[in-house]
């Protein structure tokens, strides 16, 4: 059986998280934006530490498998 959780939750953070599709942490003018289409060097930065940290929780600590 092949185990697709790390597949499904990395690609489905990534949609999420890009920047400026849904949120952008920190905007423009105000902390937290929302919808803006708009992105800079410090909000990529921000959105990849999350992405990263939670893989990391769900792939690691929480260790999650999804089998079909």
């Amino acid at each position: 059986m092949k185990d697709y959780a790390a597949l499904m939750i990395g690609t489905a953070l990534f949609a999420f998280l890009s920047p400026g599709l849904l949120i952008q942490l920190p905007g423009k003018h105000k902390p937290l934006d929302f919808l803006n289409m708009k992105t800079s060097f410090l909000s990529i930065f921000i959105h990849t530490l999350l992405y990263g940290l939670l893989l990391i929780l769900f792939l690691v600590i929480l260790n999650i498998h999804l089998y079909a």
